[in-house]
C-alpha cells in the first residue's frame, strides 16, 4: 500500500478519544511502523505497518 509522509488516513476504527474527526489521522512517519496523528485530539500514536494497513479505509492524498 502507498502510504506517503504528508497522507491523511481515514481509518475504519475511530481513535478512543471521542472527539470530532477521529476517524482521520495524519501521518507523520511511515517505514515499517506509522507515526500518526489523531485530527480529533492531536494525539501521535506508532502503529506497525501491518496492523495499520488492514484498518485504512480511505487515503486523502493532497495531490499539487
Amino acid at each position: 500500500m502507498d502510504v506517503r509522509t504528508g497522507d491523511m488516513l481515514e481509518m475504519k476504527k475511530p481513535h478512543p478519544c471521542g472527539k470530532e474527526n477521529n476517524k482521520r489521522f495524519y501521518v507523520l512517519r511511515s517505514g515499517i511502523d506509522f507515526k500518526l496523528r489523531c485530527m480529533g485530539c492531536l494525539h501521535e500514536i506508532i502503529i506497525p505497518r501491518a496492523k495499520a494497513e488492514k484498518n485504512i479505509k480511505k487515503i486523502i492524498r493532497d495531490e499539487d
